[in-house]
């Protein structure tokens, strides 16, 4: 009998609860907060809305040897390139489907691509041929290009067109080498060209590759912008490490090496029939292109490869000095 009670009482108070509760409800206002999911490592780039003042970058990517993070990179690219101001992005991971017609939908195409996990294998997983005609048609045809990095190993030597195409590419096998250092100093050459106008004489790149004794097309229309020196000193073990086996690198042995105790081409410009090419052998990974030198001649290079002009801003660390 209490427990009937009990349960009457109940029954005849919830709904007075309730309506309290409602009420209560609609007399509070919940703020909402200013939120935004939190960053990974490397933000994440998204859409922005279209714009026809940004020129279109297609980044040709999905396949890279196992040493270089090319994901990071295209985040990272895709990251600093939206936040120009002057450049939209897309990236494409099987560059065989493309065709002319899609290619010219953009103002310059970025190669963020090798074909190889390892640069010893026999196997290079090229485009297809209508892709591979697509490009040079693209860029004859007045498209602009940037090479990038690990891109300057693609086909050498078998495959004479892109060597002329990027004007310079790695050989290993016919002396090109990567110099020990991770850190370096760059040359700009050529201060007068839009892309590197108003940038200090050296600057410094680290967690890099230096590129040296490639290969140069003999009729490419090679302008360099920007050099590197290739000492031989930092061939010896101490500073190499074991990647540089000491009975591979004697005195005798690095004297007679091409390019060594030399200046070698790190930037430079080809003129490929109507087209502009940019290129860039500067730029290991995530960690290189957030130095302003290197990350000014990116974004200057890309700006000027679709446009033949440069509205970028040279970055503070890369910028000339004050006399």
């Amino acid at each position: 009998m209490k427990i009937r009670k009990l349960l009457c009482a109940v029954s005849l108070l919830l709904p007075l609860m309730q309506s309290a509760l409602a009420a209560e409800a609609e007399s509070t206002v919940i703020p909402v907060p200013d939120y935004r999911p939190p960053e990974t490592v490397q933000k994440i780039s998204v859409p922005i809305v279209p714009d026809a003042k940004r020129s279109k970058v297609l980044i040709v990517a999905g396949e890279n040897s196992y040493e270089h993070d090319w994901t990071g990179v295209n985040a990272r690219l895709r990251t600093m390139m939206l936040n120009s101001g002057k450049l939209d992005v897309r990236v494409i991971e099987d560059f065989s489907v493309a065709t002319l017609p899609m290619l010219k939908k953009y103002d310059v195409v970025f190669l963020n691509y090798l074909g190889k996990w390892n640069y010893t294998d026999e196997n290079e997983n090229r485009w297809s041929e209508t892709a591979q005609k697509a490009l040079f048609d693209y860029v004859a045809q007045g498209g602009g290009l940037v090479i990038y990095h690990s891109s300057f190993n693609i086909g050498s030597p078998s495959w004479p067109e892109y060597e002329k195409l990027a004007g310079g590419t790695m050989r290993p096998f016919h002396g090109s080498r990567r110099s020990p250092p991770d850190a370096f100093r760059v040359h700009v050459t050529d201060r007068d060209h839009p892309v590197t106008k108003g940038m200090r004489e050296y600057f410094w790149t680290f967690m890099d590759d230096m590129y040296t004794n490639m290969y140069w097309h003999p009729d490419a229309k090679v302008h360099v912008l920007a050099t590197a020196y290739d000492d031989a000193a930092n061939y010896q073990q101490k500073y190499a490490g074991p990647k540089y086996p000491p009975h591979l690198y004697t005195d005798e042995k690095l004297n007679n090496m091409q390019g060594m105790n030399a200046e070698n081409p790190q930037v430079w410009t080809v003129d490929y029939e109507k087209g502009r090419v940019f290129c860039i052998a500067l730029g290991h990974g995530p960690d290189t292109i957030a130095y302003d030198g290197v990350k000014s001649l990116i974004l200057r290079g890309t700006e000027w490869a679709a446009t033949g002009d440069v509205t970028i801003d040279v970055l503070e660390k890369a910028a000339a000095f004050k006399e």
